[in-house]
């Protein structure tokens, strides 16, 4: 998925995770080889380009366009796996690849653990007894730095989307071109990464009225920094601040 991934495993279970952290390495391995746009052989690049019909693939390709459909319907077509007519759902399949690992290693026992895909999260349990896991979130405009640390234990995403790591690559699906509302970073936190992923992915292309739409979504909370350096938040987002 052109990034890199880290396990991070506390508390009981996790000495005796190994056979499960194996087993979440190559769920990664497996979705890039059905899912990676750069793989002429994936599933994902035989389907875009004809020689597969979405019955033909994967169930887990069909799983996770139907996601996606559902995605863009919530966000009222602000997420879209379609791109200048090609199918492309990776705004949603790493959110959803890191989730999954996630249940893997919590089914084996290890209740406490961050799944970490290229800056994007998944939390289970907590970081130590009474500690809860803490996240930096970096500021884009200032590289090396962080913008805000969130906070939380049991089961908490967090996703950014932006132009920090990788420039200007998310668009405005109904235009094709690149949003012009002046944000730099929308950061998404809810209970699972697949949902967290793809609405960061939404709410950056959104820009204008993204604050009002997590607002409205339950269970979600967003964080967002402008080019000029001003920053929103949804309302309940302070809970998850580290004072």
């Amino acid at each position: 998925m052109g990034t890199v991934f880290s396990f991070d495993l506390r508390g009981a279970g996790a000495r005796e995770a190994g056979p499960a952290v194996a087993e979440a390495v190559a769920w990664l391995h497996r979705v890039d080889e059905l899912f990676s746009p750069f793989r002429p052989e994936s599933e994902l690049s035989r389907l875009v380009r004809g020689e597969l019909s979405p019955g033909d693939c994967d169930p887990l390709v069909t799983e996770v366009l139907m996601l996606c459909e559902g995605a863009e319907e919530m966000s009222d077509g602000w997420f879209s796996p379609r791109f200048g007519g090609v199918t492309d759902p990776t705004g949603l399949v790493k959110g959803w690849a890191v989730e999954r690992a996630s249940e893997l290693l919590a089914d084996a026992g290890a209740v406490d653990s961050c799944v970490n895909g290229g800056g994007d999260v998944q939390l289970r349990g907590r970081a130590g007894p009474g500690r809860p896991w803490r996240t930096g979130v970096g500021d884009p405009l200032r590289p090396g730095r962080v913008a805000v640390v969130v906070e939380g234990e049991g089961r908490l995403a967090v996703a950014t989307s932006g132009t920090a790591e990788r420039g200007c690559h998310i668009v405005d699906p109904h235009t094709g071109a690149a949003p012009r509302h002046g944000l730099v970073s929308v950061t998404v936190l809810a209970e699972g990464l697949t949902a967290a992923d793809a609405w960061a992915t939404a709410a950056f292309a959104r820009g204008d009225g993204a604050r009002d739409w997590l607002e409205s979504l339950p269970e979600v909370e967003g964080f967002a920094i402008a080019a000029d350096g001003t920053t929103w938040s949804t309302t309940g987002f302070g809970k998850f601040t580290a004072g």
